[in-house]
């Protein structure tokens, strides 16, 4: 007969659970954080002065030299990098990340007119043994960090493959 089917049958047995696959890479495990909440002064040089950054610091793997100006990247990766500066008063400063020294390519804030708030954000391939640093550049000048406990400057590096 056309279109006639019979009874279901029982659900049969459940069978055994397959073997647990290798767990896979924690990408952003390769993550730092590090900031500046003294209120620094800072002497810019005109081709550029590294910020201290010795608060708060979380480096899971980075290191930070003595003066916690300078990061080493512990693994190879591409990298979503972001920085703040915030001072005291406006300044015709510019800003920038550099990497092994030279600067980053869409990293420089560099004001038209004095400003007291920078930021940056770029993603960046990175080798093992690389350094990341915040600088202020451009004018020879002291530009005084905020302090108190709130954000003077501030680094957050995160691996994103």
């Amino acid at each position: 007969l056309a279109g006639t089917t019979g009874v279901t049958g029982a659900t049969g047995l459940a069978g055994t659970t397959g073997v647990t696959g290798a767990t896979g890479d924690v990408v952003t495990a390769s993550s730092m954080y590090a900031a500046n909440t003294v209120g620094s002064a800072v002497l810019v040089l005109l081709g550029g002065t590294n910020i201290p950054l010795p608060s708060a610091q979380n480096l899971d793997g980075f290191t930070a030299n003595g003066g916690s100006t300078v990061f080493t990247v512990p693994t190879t990766g591409r990298y979503y990098i972001t920085y703040q500066i915030n001072t005291t008063a406006a300044l015709l400063i510019s800003s920038r990340l550099v990497v092994d020294g030279a600067q980053v390519a869409g990293s420089v804030v560099a004001p038209a007119v004095s400003i007291s708030n920078y930021e940056g954000n770029v993603i960046v391939n990175l080798t093992a043994g690389n350094t990341v640093a915040v600088q202020l550049f451009g004018l020879v000048g002291t530009a005084v960090l905020n302090g108190g406990g709130s954000t003077g400057a501030s680094l957050t590096i995160i691996r994103l493959s």
